[in-house]
């Protein structure tokens, strides 16, 4: 989660597909179930995505280069048509871009199947075949998937494609390429946000930590918050899902993140995979001495 460059790296190369035991979900990568299921925590996927793309060129506008991240981005949510689509079922848009493997030869294959699908049913092949290495949940979800994933992910990829000066109610509240490439280049390049927290936020984060919560989890919270922290709030947003992801367990959300005393982490109701956090008093003080001295 801190080092943006890795993880763009996580959603453009080939997976590795292992696991040595049922509660390692190395096959997973950098998603979840839930990333699947809901498609929870994309937004995140796709703005490192399109960051990726926009900046890749140090010497060139970003600006110059929103179509060709656009295309990326079409590129990696490919999905093959039904076999038997009417025209009236794909509306103005299309979710099969298999045109663009020639510039994209990583993100789509001349099948179109993008990155995306091309991973979740490499996961539903690797739960198949490996029943003794994956949660009995896991296995259960499966045959589901593989079934109902492509349709459900067309309908998306479509919505992704509505602009966001549509007439109607057909784009509220949905992601958009357009929203994608508008945050992308508000954030600007990826970045390798790793830091060393200074030791009297660490001493302090050890003497509050309750026992069940890994040290690591809440170290990079707090690097994550110092590196995110706009200048005119103290709240940063806090992508849970891809937090979960990250940690690879759901275990962050469900067990660690809750656990956390407001002491050390604040935050708000996590509503669809996100929510919002701070530092709480026992570390504030020190947060703030940390991030002034970075500004001077």
């Amino acid at each position: 989660m801190l080092n943006e460059i890795e993880e763009f790296h996580a959603y453009t190369e080939q997976p590795i597909y292992k696991a040595d035991s049922k509660r390692d979900t190395t096959y997973m990568g950098r998603f979840t179930m839930d990333m699947i299921l809901d498609f929870n925590g994309l937004a995140r996927v796709m703005t490192i995505l399109a960051r990726g793309y926009l900046f890749a060129d140090a010497g060139e506008n970003p600006q110059d280069r929103i179509d060709y991240t656009r295309r990326a981005l079409c590129a990696w949510c490919s999905v093959p048509d039904k076999e038997k689509a009417s025209p009236k079922e794909d509306w103005q848009f299309k979710s099969d871009f298999r045109e663009l493997h020639g510039e994209f030869p990583k993100l789509v294959d001349e099948n179109s199947v993008g990155w995306f699908c091309r991973h979740v049913h490499n996961i539903v092949q690797f739960i198949k075949n490996n029943p003794d290495k994956v949660s009995k949940a896991a296995y259960g979800k499966a045959d589901a998937i593989d079934k109902e994933f492509d349709a459900a992910w067309r309908k998306k990829v479509v919505q992704f494609q509505v602009p966001i000066f549509a007439q109607g109610t057909n784009g509220a509240w949905v992601l958009r390429f357009d929203d994608v490439l508008a945050d992308a280049l508000e954030l600007g390049p990826l970045r390798d946000n790793r830091i060393d927290l200074p030791d009297d936020v660490l001493k302090r984060i050890e003497e509050l930590r309750p026992e069940k919560v890994p040290a690591e989890v809440i170290r990079t919270l707090v690097a994550y918050y110092i590196a995110n922290k706009p200048e005119d709030s103290v709240w940063v947003v806090l992508p849970v899902t891809n937090f979960d992801a990250y940690f690879g367990s759901t275990m962050f959300s469900k067990k660690w993140l809750p656990a956390i005393p407001e002491s050390i982490i604040a935050r708000e109701k996590e509503r669809i995979g996100v929510a919002r956090f701070a530092p709480g008093p026992a570390i504030l003080p020190d947060i703030r001495h940390f991030l002034l001295q970075k500004l001077s």
